[in-house]
């Protein structure tokens, strides 16, 4: 018998400084601190559209040497918007925050890369309609993206909502 999960919940970090974080992960998601445990040096995070609890925890444990990139541990995560003018305003504001490390198609999504203070990388997605995944449904290419071509087909078209079949959401 397998796990019957329908996605992931929330994500905790360590960070070397918890306020750091906070302040970045509030300046580029606009999330808010929900709930802090002082004896843990923990704070949890929520995003402004989220039904969720919490979406993201940081637990502040001081410096230490980071493990090589491409080293076994985790290697992103990915956040979901719901349009492809979501994806281009999230580019936008990871490089205001300095923050931004490569643009990415892959096939049936879209995505903006960066990286956090602590060097923590994380994805930016967007989802094509499942209906138009085509050859992309069984194949994850990594390929140039081209953000103007994209808008100018996608504008505006939401497909966070895709996620949850709709006799689930009643």
């Amino acid at each position: 018998m397998t796990i019957d999960a329908v996605r992931l919940n929330h994500a905790v970090l360590f960070v070397s400084d918890l306020e750091n974080s906070i302040a970045f992960y509030q300046k580029a998601f606009g999330m808010e601190v929900m709930a802090r445990e002082r004896r843990a040096n923990a704070a949890f995070l929520r995003l402004p559209r989220s039904g969720n609890h919490h979406d993201l925890g940081l637990f502040g444990v001081g410096a230490r040497p980071r493990p090589a990139r491409g080293s076994l541990g985790l290697y992103h995560l990915a956040w979901q918007v719901d349009t492809i003018d979501d994806l281009i305003s999230a580019r936008t504001t990871l490089e205001s925050l300095g923050a931004l490390t490569g643009t990415s198609s892959h096939g049936a999504t879209k995505s903006a890369y960066g990286r956090d203070p602590d060097g923590n990388e994380f994805e930016i997605m967007w989802m094509l309609p499942k209906a138009d995944w085509g050859a992309f449904a069984n194949a994850a290419p990594v390929e140039r993206l081209n953000m103007p071509a994209e808008l100018e087909r996608w504008g505006s078209v939401p497909t966070a909502g895709e996620l949850v079949p709709v006799e689930k959401r009643l």
